[in-house]
């Protein structure tokens, strides 16, 4: 039975996940509803503007959806912006949406503005050879709980990580041809 991927569209690389989503051979849907959630096998929330993205949760009704799919155990991938909304981090203000999927402290635009987004090639924890890896405007993880499991790190800040059913990552792996994160991810699921 073919597994179903859902892209969160609300704001931010939809597209590029669904395209790269596709050239893997997964079925990828559009998710704007609580409805879309219906029959999915895993979630993406893509990079954009974090704090956009959690008041279009709240506005669209999606954060109890979005709690109540990470409970069912469901693979959710957070990417730059996704793995912001997915922690646990309570540093910033009140009104910023955080899921808290993860137990991390995060650095929103940690590694500097637009102008200092960069490409680079990362050792991959999971993942038997270096992956292609673009950060744009990219957070970073500053700290993790006990239970988080560290996959990659960028001048010894960390990029990526998995908690249980939920991995994040600081880059954007829709935007190269390399699709072995996503690849790492959609194993998650079958």
């Amino acid at each position: 039975m073919t597994k179903v991927v859902g892209v969160l569209d609300l704001q931010g690389a939809v597209t590029e996940h669904i395209i790269a989503l596709r050239k893997l051979c997964v079925k990828a849907v559009s998710v704007k509803t609580a409805e879309d959630f219906d029959g999915l096998d895993g979630l993406i929330i893509p990079g954009g503007e974090s704090t956009a993205i959690g008041r279009l949760i709240r506005e669209q009704g999606l954060e109890d959806v979005l709690r109540i799919f990470y409970q069912e155990g469901k693979a959710i991938f957070g990417t730059c912006a996704g793995l912001i909304l997915c922690s646990s981090d309570k540093s910033h203000t009140t009104e910023d949406l955080r899921l808290g999927f993860i137990e991390m402290e995060v650095e929103r635009n940690g590694f500097g503005r637009q102008v200092a987004s960069f490409e680079t090639y990362l050792d991959f924890l999971g993942i038997d050879r270096q992956v292609e890896a673009v950060f744009i405007r990219a957070p970073y993880i500053e700290s993790v709980g006990p239970n988080v499991k560290v996959l990659a790190t960028v001048d010894q800040k960390i990029v990526a990580a998995e908690q249980e059913n939920v991995l994040v990552t600081a880059h954007h792996p829709e935007l190269t041809e390399d699709y072995a994160v996503l690849t790492y991810f959609l194993e998650k699921i079958l």
